[in-house]
């Protein structure tokens, strides 16, 4: 019976040491993107209170079902741009039609976020997960909680294919190396909201800009705790349901921004 009692111990023992190593190694819970609702210490929680689980399913390279489907005409355009390595083709739905939970909009999207914003380094439309790109009333835009932010640029009508990291119009927006106090990510996030922006290689990137078919477009998406991208895409058409087209291409994902622990009350810009 002794034997029995200790065998049973040691597996107890065993069992919670186990979940314990797993819990430490999980990844924490995102750091929240909800435009609606920021907002202390409740930063990136749902409408019940309760954090997104931190895991999400990559979507294909292009999806080819579903009211985020790029249409056939689109793809077949493509084919040739989709055989390079980190390259996509997504649809963005107008925020203020088809997110429900801050606009209770008529035509609704059973996805968190409306199929208005995308992740290119997690490659999904979930919002909550690192979105670096958002579309609502026929503009972009980029940083959508806490101390995130981003750069976003139009370098016109320009062929998306040739853009690399040795683009001269690429070099000073690539080296740009975020900020990892919060009172300097604040200050950033100030400054590339303002009219006047933040220029590199000669090119003023703002916070937002206006939807503009057949142009190019350089984004540079920070998102603290998650990732840290540069991003050339491409703004094929607007669809006559207001979504647009974008092709997009992953110039270079560095390694994922933190900022420096304080208990300083975040500065919800």
């Amino acid at each position: 019976m002794k034997r029995f009692f200790a065998a049973l111990m040691l597996c107890f023992a065993t069992s919670v040491f186990s979940m314990t190593a797993v819990a430490q190694s999980m990844p924490p819970p995102p750091y929240g993107d909800y435009p609606a609702h920021v907002g202390g210490s409740d930063e990136g929680l749902d409408q019940q209170g309760k954090r997104p689980s931190p895991y999400v399913s990559r979507e294909p390279q292009v999806i080819k079902k579903g009211p985020l489907a790029p249409s056939i005409d689109d793809r077949i355009a493509f084919t040739t741009f989709l055989k390079n390595k980190n390259t996509g083709l997504i649809r963005l739905l107008p925020r203020e039609a088809y997110e429900s939970e801050t606009n209770h909009a008529k035509n609704k999207l059973h996805s968190r976020g409306g199929g208005a914003y995308y992740s290119f380094a997690n490659r999904t439309h979930a919002i909550g997960f690192g979105s670096d790109i958002g579309f609502d009333h026929n503009k972009l835009s980029v940083g959508f909680a806490g101390f995130d932010y981003g750069m976003l640029t139009s370098i016109g009508d320009t062929p998306l294919e040739p853009i690399t990291l040795d683009d001269r119009r690429v070099q000073s927006i690539a080296a740009y190396r975020p900020p990892r106090s919060r009172p300097a990510a604040s200050e950033q996030y100030r400054r590339i909201s303002s009219t006047d922006g933040m220029t590199f290689d000669g090119f003023l990137y703002h916070k937002r800009l206006p939807v503009e078919e057949n142009s190019t477009y350089l984004l540079r998406s920070i998102v603290y705790r998650r990732s840290d991208v540069l991003v050339a895409f491409r703004l094929v058409r607007k669809d006559t349901d207001g979504s647009v087209i974008i092709a997009w291409k992953l110039l270079k994902q560095y390694s994922t921004p933190k900022l420096e622990r304080t208990n300083q009350v975040p500065d919800l810009h």
